[in-house]
């Protein structure tokens, strides 16, 4: 049966949240990493039609090898905080249509860095169960010291003394992004996978081909299914 949050309210959506919050595990562990995942959705604001895609790369090589795209509608509404319950079923969608799963699914958005730390790659690691992070290009919650401005600096992101994630300067003197576990994979674990998924953009190049490729599926350039490249 398709995931589905239609009829919930905030309220609801709220307990979700929490009920879901308890199967978030962000211990740190061994990973053994072949293949790496990077996740994208497009949708205006007030839209109901969600574009979502996944692109699967090799790892360390970062060479696309498969990817999936999914088409759907929504009628949760747009509340910060709770995108997750927009976005989330029809990402689900996207990697069940995959019949080979990536090792780890980096998400354009947050992991626990969220005010109940439900981002939506935590929520989708806990819907699902599978190992996910967010590289967020914006941050939602919590407080950090400006890393130094060359490549490769990083400093915490705190929510009083809980450490919710990392600002990590992905390319030199441009602003950093956000990393945050989801499920399945450590905060320290997280910083190490974006380290190796960076090459001269400011976008990590799991997200930034994931944002290519809804694009051109949104346009109409590309179909809704699973494609091996």
């Amino acid at each position: 049966m398709p995931l589905s949050y239609e009829n919930l309210s905030v309220p609801e959506a709220t307990l979700v949240q929490n009920e879901l919050r308890g199967k978030v595990d962000i211990a740190e562990r061994e990973l053994e990493i072949s293949t790496v995942a990077g996740a994208d959705i497009s949708l205006n604001l007030y839209s109901t039609t969600i574009y979502a895609g996944i692109i699967v790369l090799s790892f360390p090589q970062l060479l696309p090898v498969a990817y999936s795209l999914v088409k759907a509608e929504t009628r949760f509404p747009y509340v910060p905080g709770y995108l997750a319950f927009r976005e989330v079923p029809t990402l689900v969608q996207v990697w069940e249509q995959m019949p080979v799963k990536p090792d780890i699914l980096v998400v354009d958005g947050h992991g626990i860095a969220h005010p109940r730390r439900m981002g939506i790659a935590a929520h989708f690691g806990a819907v699902t169960g599978q190992p996910a992070m967010g590289c967020a290009k914006n941050i939602l919650t919590g407080k950090y010291e400006e890393p130094a401005l060359e490549y490769g600096s990083y400093s915490p992101i705190y929510d009083k003394q809980e450490q919710i994630g990392y600002a990590f300067r992905s390319k030199a003197k441009t602003a950093p992004v956000f990393i945050s576990p989801g499920n399945h994979v450590g905060m320290e674990n997280s910083l190490q996978i974006i380290k190796q998924c960076t090459g001269k953009y400011r976008i990590p190049e799991p997200t930034r081909l994931a944002h290519e490729l809804v694009n051109r599926f949104r346009k109409g350039e590309l179909q809704e299914g699973y494609f091996v490249i």
